[in-house]
This record gives C-alpha cells, structure tokens and sequence, in this order.
C-alpha cells in the first residue's frame, strides 16, 4: 500500500509504546485514526500527540470477541472504511514453563493470540469487502520465532500469532484480496511491555508467591531485572513505527527489528534441521 495520505487506520494497544508511536506516525501521514486500548489515561495522551488529524478512541479488550466487534463497527461507521489494521496490543510474562497457571495462559494467549484472531475476524470481511488496498500489520515478536529459557508461555502465544499471520497472508493472496499483511517482530524496544501486570485483569490474578521465601524467588528476581535492562537499552518505539510504514509501502511480510536475528534466525534453522537444540 503506497499511499497512506487520506486512508484510515486502526491501532490496537495504543496507550503507550509501539502502539503510541504507530499513531504518532501514521498520523503524521495523514491518517484518520480509531485507536484502541484498555488505558483510558495513556489512550488519551496517545489521542493528543496525533496531533490535528481525525481521531477515535474507545476502551477495548481485545481477548474479549464482543468488544473487538464493537471497536470494528464504530470504525466502520464513523470513519467508513479500514484500511490498515494493526493488531498491536501484547502482554508479556516470564517464568519457567511448569510455573505458568491456567490463568496465566489464559491471559497471555488471550491478549497475545485471540487479540490478532478477534482482530482478523472483526475487521478483514468489511475490508476486503472494500476491495481497496489495504495492509494488516500483527505485532507478534521476535519470541515468535526463536523461544528461550523463561519465557515459555510468552512464546507459546507468539509462535501461534506467527502462525496466524502467515496463513492469513497466504489466505488472502489464495482469495485474490488486495490486503497484505506483515509479522512485525520486534526485539527489545523501550516499552513498558515488562510491566504488563498493570493490565492484567483482576479476574485473572493468582496470589504473589511472598518475596525472598527460596532460591527460586531470588532466580526470579534476577531474571525479571534482565528483562527490564533490555527494555530500557532497546530502541526507540518511533524507530520501529518508521520500520512499518517502510514495511506496508514494500508490502514486506516478516519485519524484523534487529539486524543481528537474522543470524540467529539462519542459524536456528540449520541446527533443527541438523536435530538440534538451537542454542541462544
């Protein structure tokens, strides 16, 4: 999709990091904006800093179907047609894959994977209904692609949303549509997604395990304080936000935001090719 100018675009998650900077960004193209999250204060700062151009707000769960479609028909019926979707909001919790309860799967695949699914069923009919140029962009990871140590039930979710990014890709050139879709898979960038407990609904919470108890606690501990080193070393959200627009105007599928996971990528894939392991 070339021209961006005069089109309309929805963003998921868009109350702070990625989701923010797209808005910023495609604001700054010309958009029409109908951005969504569960954040009203961040969801209304977000709102301001697109500036003068034409912009909705609405509360959205994402892993919730009802309010997706409700987001898909406001947008529709006030903006009049979709024409770049982004499928943005994402959680993240770590911890060894034996650790993770029922209800921590239920919200990572819930917000991770139905929040792209909901997104695709809401929004992808009416578009391609619409028979214009139009691009879907899902914000899957780089955790898609390759799964660590502590990270479990992040990646299960990921690799799903990867999958579904990739047979919706194919679905739609199957189908003669003219949407495109891009997997962006971004590494570490200055977001508050290690701080995603802040969303996590309350009917979906577990007892804190108390602080300092054993020698896990303290593994723990140590591990989330990695995470949010990465965090705060990673790259600008605006650097990435550049990256889509680039992505959407070269119809690109897979954006990887870090240079160095194509090697790791490559090498991955020889070493389970080989029967191995892929180390980290």
């Amino acid at each position: 999709m070339r021209e961006l100018s005069g089109k309309v675009a929805v963003v998921t998650g868009a109350a702070s990091g990625i989701g923010r900077a797209l808005a910023v960004r495609f604001a700054a193209e010309g958009m029409s904006l109908m951005l969504a999250d569960v954040d009203p204060g961040g969801l209304a700062e977000t709102a301001r800093l697109a500036g003068d151009t034409k912009v909705l707000t609405q509360l959205a769960d994402v892993s919730d179907e009802d309010s997706v479609r409700r987001l898909a028909d406001r947008a529709f019926g006030e903006l009049g047609a979709v024409h770049l979707l982004c499928n943005n909001a994402g959680v993240y919790q770590g911890g060894h894959l034996w650790t993770r309860t029922p209800e921590d799967f239920t919200w990572l695949l819930g917000v991770n994977l139905w929040g792209v699914l909901h997104g695709v069923g809401a929004f992808v009919p009416r578009m391609i209904e619409q028979d214009t140029e139009g691009h879907i962009v899902n914000t899957v990871s780089v955790a898609g692609l390759l799964a660590g140590p502590r990270a479990g039930g992040y990646a299960v979710s990921k690799y799903a949303a990867l999958a579904a990014s990739q047979a919706l890709a194919h679905d739609l050139i199957a189908t003669g549509s003219k949407l495109r879709v891009t997997a962006l898979c971004p590494g570490a960038v200055r977001t508050r997604i290690n701080r995603s407990e802040r969303v996590r609904p309350f009917h979906l919470a577990v007892a804190p395990t108390p602080d300092g108890l054993d020698q896990q606690s303290r593994v723990d501990a140590a591990a989330d304080a990695a995470v949010d080193a990465a965090v705060d070393r990673g790259i600008d959200p605006a650097r990435v936000a550049d990256m889509v627009v680039d992505a959407v105007h070269e119809e690109r599928f897979l954006l990887l935001t870090h240079p160095e996971y194509e090697t790791d990528l490559r090498r991955q894939t020889e070493t389970l090719l080989a029967g191995g392991l892929p180390a980290l």
